[in-house]
Order: C-alpha cells, then sequence, then structure tokens
C-alpha cells in the first residue's frame, strides 16, 4: 500500500525596517486539468489531489515598477501553468523543464515589452524561484538571486538554485567562502533576471526526489541578508525557543528582520508530510 503524501506550507512577506514599498512577491497555488485554486499563506493538503507551485520574486526598477514587476512575474504562472498540467499527469519528466523554461521566456518577453512601451515600467525586472511539486518529485526553474533552499529529512541541507551574480559564481568555483560572498560589494550586481535590460535569459532547471519529511525554503535576498545558511536550517528543523511558537515562515522573516531588514523580506516554507 502507498504511502499517502500531503504538503504543509506557510509563507510571509515583509517590507522591512526601513523600506516603504514591499518589492517581494510569493505564490502558493495548487492546480489540475479542471482549474487552479490560489492558497492561504499557510495550509495542509494532500499531494494526490492535484499539483502544487510554490514561488518567491523580487522585483527591481524606478518608481513602483519594482513592485509591479514581482506580480507579473507571479500572475503570469497562475495564468499559463494550469495549461501544462495534463502534460505533467501523464508523468512527462522531460515535459516540465520544456515547460518551465517556456514559462519563464514568456514572462521576461512580456516585461521586457511592458518596459519598452510604458514609461513607468522602464527598467522592470524581477527574480523568480518557483517549485512544481506533484507526486514524487518537485521540479524547480529559477533566475536571480532569491533562493531555493532543500532540507532532506534524513538531515544536511543543499541550496538548489545558483545566485546568478558574478559573486555567486566566485563562490560555487570555491575562490571566496560564505562570509566573504555576504560581505562582497558587487554581491548584489545581477547578470539574469526577468525583464530588466537582460536580452537572453538562461533559467537554471532541475528536479529533486521528494520523500516525508524532507523541507524546502523559498525565499528572497532579503533573508540571506540577515542570517546565514546554516541559521535558516536550524530555524526550520530546531528552532531555539523564542522562535519556536512561531511558524516557520515567520521564524525566517523574524531573524532576519532583527539580524538586518535593510531588504524587503520573503520566505516560504514547504514540508512534505
Amino acid at each position: 500500500m502507498s504511502e499517502k503524501v500531503s504538503l504543509s506550507w506557510t509563507g510571509l512577506t515583509h517590507p522591512g525596517r526601513f523600506r516603504k514599498n514591499n518589492e517581494d512577491a510569493f505564490l502558493a497555488v495548487t492546480f489540475d486539468a479542471e482549474g487552479l485554486q490560489y492558497l492561504g499563506k499557510s495550509g495542509t493538503a494532500d499531494l494526490d489531489r492535484g499539483d502544487f507551485v510554490f514561488a518567491v520574486s523580487d522585483g527591481m526598477g524606478g518608481a513602483n515598477a519594482g513592485e509591479f514587476a514581482s506580480r507579473v512575474a507571479v500572475q503570469k504562472i497562475a495564468e499559463l501553468l494550469p495549461k501544462s498540467f495534463k502534460l505533467g499527469a501523464y508523468g512527462l519528466q522531460r515535459g516540465f523543464s520544456d515547460i518551465l523554461t517556456e514559462l519563464f521566456q514568456r514572462i521576461h518577453k512580456e516585461m521586457t515589452q511592458m518596459s519598452a512601451y510604458y514609461e513607468e515600467c522602464r527598467g522592470m525586472g524581477a527574480t523568480l524561484s518557483l517549485g512544481w511539486m506533484s507526486p514524487g518529485w518537485m521540479h524547480f526553474c529559477h533566475i536571480g538571486d532569491s533562493r531555493i533552499y532543500y532540507f532532506p529529512r534524513d538531515g544536511g541541507s543543499r541550496q538548489l538554485t545558483e545566485d546568478h551574480t558574478h559573486v555567486g559564481w566566485l563562490f560555487r568555483s570555491g575562490k571566496i567562502n560564505e562570509r566573504e560572498a555576504r560581505t562582497h560589494g558587487e554581491r548584489n550586481l545581477l547578470q539574469q533576471v526577468l525583464g530588466g535590460k537582460c536580452l537572453k535569459i538562461d533559467p537554471q532547471v532541475g528536479s529533486v526526489g521528494i520523500e516525508p519529511g524532507d523541507r524546502f525554503v523559498f525565499c528572497s535576498d532579503g533573508v540571506t541578508d540577515g542570517i546565514w545558511d546554516r541559521r535558516v536550517e536550524e530555524l526550520v528543523r530546531n528552532p531555539p525557543p523564542r522562535f519556536a511558537e512561531l511558524n516557520p515562515a515567520n521564524r525566517l522573516v523574524q531573524d532576519a528582520l532583527e539580524e538586518s531588514g535593510r531588504d524587503n523580506i520573503t520566505a516560504v516554507v514547504v514540508e512534505v508530510q
């Protein structure tokens, strides 16, 4: 008899301590062949009732363009992905990569056009880190410097996404350590985003098998500006007593707010049960 698997999730976004606007956005939806349903900031649902998508986006651009950009990114996901459900339902493993890459390309094209046609959208761009969960798998697609972390049930941690910055490359290449990466003057200079001034994009796509006890964190750079990777894991797995009563996303946002709070802060935490 196969084990019944469910997901529980919590999500929270905060403007931070110094900014009036919140240019971050997050998305939690479930969809099947019948259509799409938006999920609340927290909940639990069976994974066999449909597929689930969680995403975090960090917008950028003049005036209110950053706020608009992150919203466009998450709205487009909700609009375009359900049309692809039947492909996923037949277990076409290769299909996910193609679908997600095309989705990111379409969002990029739309943002680029809006930036060209509307003065108030000039320079509009956004990061996007997305996870598509179906029975047994989490397929992800990513661009920018928001992140997806994977905490397997047996311990350890892994940053699934690569920061699309030169500093991120230096860190992955072993040329600098985490402390140097966190304090580097060019850590926020993005080499790839949706929209912005990027002519071509090459989003990172991948998949990991999932099983009960696994956890995933989707977060904007406002979280990682405030707290270290090992602290992210600690807050998710074994929170200190003063954070124990808070839900997982709230723990990450609250700690990042206390430690830094210079940027908008967004976290979505998903647990496979």
